[in-house]
């Protein structure tokens, strides 16, 4: 089939930066890899792209596609040519480009040893010298953060690394999360105490483009959400964000809806909040922030607080209810619709 790529170029010695449009013949069943690869060996020596499994494992081959990021081992190149497409190939983003398709990984890998990647067990060993042994069960809730490979889909989609480069970004809050939820750690209140600080846990934007972008099925955001979990468990909630989501769970609770015109005090302060009060009358004399006074209580309220009250008495603290959440969803993606029967 014919194939026709747009590969973003760029010079280092220069910086410019184009986009150079490459025509090629290849097989039905290839790669976007296998086109690069073609191109480089007999159109065009000088592009620079990472490779190195083919199989999808090692994450070296990770590039935008129109703006997606993917494995380019794992994209079906007829799929990014159907219609007459032109696909554009772009090295992954928030990260610096070294030349062409490559990237410098280097500020990635910083950020995943801020997090202090690795055990500090507390429980004593085994008398018998053997190693501590965990059981399956007890791994669940890390199951998914420990497919990680390492290839930085979500880093490159990450919005709120681009506004906020000092974020620590979904990669390393993903390996902090395979620490903390790791039964053999013991000692997570300073661990959740630093990752819940400026450009911490609270920084990520719930925009969940990590999860849909990850090809292991990692699910960063998760991950995330359950440090913020462990956090409020652990009596870390000082950080803005933490206040913050606290507020919305305590309005949900009383009153069963949020209440804005109280969230920034709740969240900034006392203090901070009186230098935004020429804001917020100027909100309120558009219509847009309503007055903290009266509140207003949500109708039939009652049967939310009763599936707190159940929800509270199963003693699913912390990240043990999220876990439980990914189970039952998993679950029903299982279920399938009956094939149709085959026609005679």
């Amino acid at each position: 089939m014919q194939i026709r790529l747009q590969i973003q170029r760029s010079d280092p010695a220069s910086g410019e930066t184009r986009l150079q449009l490459y025509e090629l013949e290849a097989r039905r069943e290839a790669t976007l890899l296998d086109c690069l690869e073609q191109i480089k060996d007999e159109l065009d020596g000088t592009l620079a792209f990472r490779r190195s499994c083919r199989e999808g494992i090692c994450g070296s081959c990770a590039v935008r596609i129109d703006g997606r990021t993917a494995l380019a081992c794992r994209t079906p190149a007829a799929e990014l040519v159907a219609g007459g497409r032109i696909p554009i190939i772009a090295p992954i983003g928030n990260l610096p480009v070294v030349r062409d398709l490559v990237v410098e990984m280097e500020p990635m890998w910083q950020k995943m040893r801020a997090v202090e990647p690795f055990l500090r067990p507390t429980s004593e060993a085994p008398g018998d010298g053997r190693e501590t042994v965990v059981s399956p069960a007890r791994l669940e809730a890390v199951r998914k953060e420990a497919l990680c490979i390492n290839c930085g889909a979500c880093v490159s989609e990450c919005d709120a690394m681009t506004v906020s480069p000092e974020f620590l970004g979904p990669h390393a809050l993903a390996k902090a999360w395979r620490l903390v939820g790791d039964p053999r750690e013991q000692e997570n209140a300073p661990r959740l105490k630093r990752l819940s600080g400026e450009h911490g846990i609270w920084e990520c934007t719930r925009c969940y483009l990590c999860n849909e972008r990850c090809p292991k099925g990692v699910d960063p955001r998760d991950a995330i959400a359950k440090l913020g979990a462990e956090a409020f468990a652990a009596g870390v909630t000082r950080d803005r964000g933490a206040r913050h989501a606290r507020w919305f769970v305590t309005s949900a609770r009383t009153t069963g809806w949020l209440r804005e015109s109280e969230l920034v005090v709740k969240t900034l302060g006392i203090a901070v909040s009186v230098t935004k009060i020429p804001l917020a009358l100027r909100l309120y004399r558009r219509g847009k922030a309503p007055l903290p006074l009266p509140r207003h209580k949500a109708s039939e309220l009652q049967p939310a607080r009763e599936l707190r009250r159940i929800v509270a008495g199963q003693d699913r603290r912390g990240a043990l209810g999220i876990v439980q959440s990914e189970r039952i969803l998993e679950r029903i993606e299982l279920v399938r619709a009956p094939e149709p029967e085959e026609e005679l």
